[in-house]
């Protein structure tokens, strides 16, 4: 990126977007995993040593994420990771006060919410789901591994019983419990499930994977499609208002998804601004400067102050 033709931070950003929020009619907010992170759920320090400590040390890895991708030589313990990671990062109560501050924030206005999140945060924190696409997935479903047809299905009995088999104590919703030793691990604890507990599709029995982009059969149901077409009619809608487009926390991975279209759209319609809140990241074409709001900072901290 050629730094020369972007803005990083807008001088005075907090009031202005204070402003371009007051004066929206529309407010279509494109969330990423930074802003998950800000609200508490990050992937390594204090969750990943209480959750994962025996993975880091017999495995290497340090962050939730770089266990998702880990190469584990057996189902059995690869399960055993991912049944843990979609648990804790989609069935416990998550922290909800960054959402609820977010949704105070737009719960007067016409808004949507495209986000490639997976951990159900939004719901939680009570946003209206026909206003809320989760373009790239749930954790909290599960897909044929080879796509051999478009239905989805909830995981929650099955992670759960994945959880009691490496001997933990699971309660809906809450805090998952070590037997014996409080919240340390003991020798009750396995790293592995057996295999009679792996999902397997209801067609074809092909190993069943976790509805998510990744390895090119990511299944869209039709609650996919249903979301993915309220969104564009949504935008077809509001293109002619005050509009607002507000992105969260967008990595460039997830650039194509939010962070492009919004810039287009933002040159392209008669009266939109983009705002862009991020750690580090926050950047927009000068192209849109006029219309551009960056502000580099902890989304937190900034929702709260607005």
């Amino acid at each position: 990126m050629n730094k020369n033709n972007y803005i990083t931070e807008t001088p005075d950003g907090i009031t202005k977007l204070r402003d371009a929020i007051k004066r929206a009619e529309a407010i279509v907010i494109g969330a990423g995993n930074g802003l998950s992170i800000s609200a508490g759920l990050s992937g390594a320090g204090e969750r990943f040593e209480k959750y994962f400590s025996d993975f880091g040390d017999n495995y290497g890895f340090s962050n939730m994420y770089a266990g998702w991708k880990y190469p584990f030589a057996s189902n059995e313990e690869r399960w055993g990771f991912r049944s843990r990671f979609i648990y804790i990062n989609r069935y416990m109560d998550p922290p909800r006060k960054l959402y609820e501050g977010l949704l105070n924030l737009v719960k007067d206005k016409d808004y949507f919410v495209i986000t490639t999140n997976l951990d159900y945060c939004f719901q939680r924190a009570g946003f209206d789901r026909h206003r809320l696409f989760c373009h790239n997935g749930d954790y909290g479903l599960f897909q044929c591994g080879k796509a051999c047809h478009n239905k989805t299905y909830p995981n929650y009995e099955t992670i759960r019983e994945m959880l009691l088999a490496q001997g933990f104590i699971v309660k809906k919703d809450e805090d998952l419990e070590f037997p014996l030793n409080g919240n340390t691990y003991s020798s009750f604890i396995q790293m592995t499930v057996p295999e009679d507990l792996m999902p397997h599709c209801p067609i074809c029995d092909e190993l069943m994977r976790v509805n998510m982009r990744e390895g090119g059969t990511f299944v869209e149901d039709e609650a996919w499609r249903t979301a993915s077409r309220r969104y564009s009619e949504f935008l077809e809608r509001v293109r002619d208002s005050k509009t607002l487009f507000l992105e969260l926390g967008v990595t460039i991975g997830s650039s194509s998804i939010i962070k492009e279209p919004f810039i287009q759209m933002t040159g392209e319609w008669r009266d939109a601004i983009y705002a862009c809140v991020n750690q580090g990241e926050a950047f927009a074409p000068k192209d849109i400067e006029a219309n551009a709001i960056c502000i580099n900072g902890n989304i937190g901290r900034i929702i709260s102050e607005l």
